[in-house]
């Protein structure tokens, strides 16, 4: 999977031309045994994650917005893209 961060215990993936289930820019989040997509507009379109985790990824997607749109669109290309510094 192609991972664009990890930090406090996540891992943060996009997938290569990821446009089949969920439309709309996303990533996918993996905490433990909890596994989320969430937009890069903050709303959760699948799975889930404890309140804590879900507001410290949000808050990292709205400081990353630029790079993870710039990320987002090599992806549904099929190009690589890089990886993302935590806050």
């Amino acid at each position: 999977m192609p991972e664009i961060c990890r930090f406090g215990g996540m891992v943060i993936v996009m997938l290569f031309k990821d446009i089949q289930h969920h439309n709309k820019p996303h990533i996918h989040v993996y905490y433990g045994d909890y596994e989320a997509s969430i937009g890069l507009d903050g709303e959760m379109l699948a799975g889930s994650l404890p309140a804590k985790q879900f507001k410290i990824v949000v808050g990292w997607i709205l400081f990353h917005e630029e790079e993870l749109y710039k990320a987002w669109n090599l992806a549904v290309q099929g190009e690589h893209f890089d990886k993302i510094k935590p806050l």
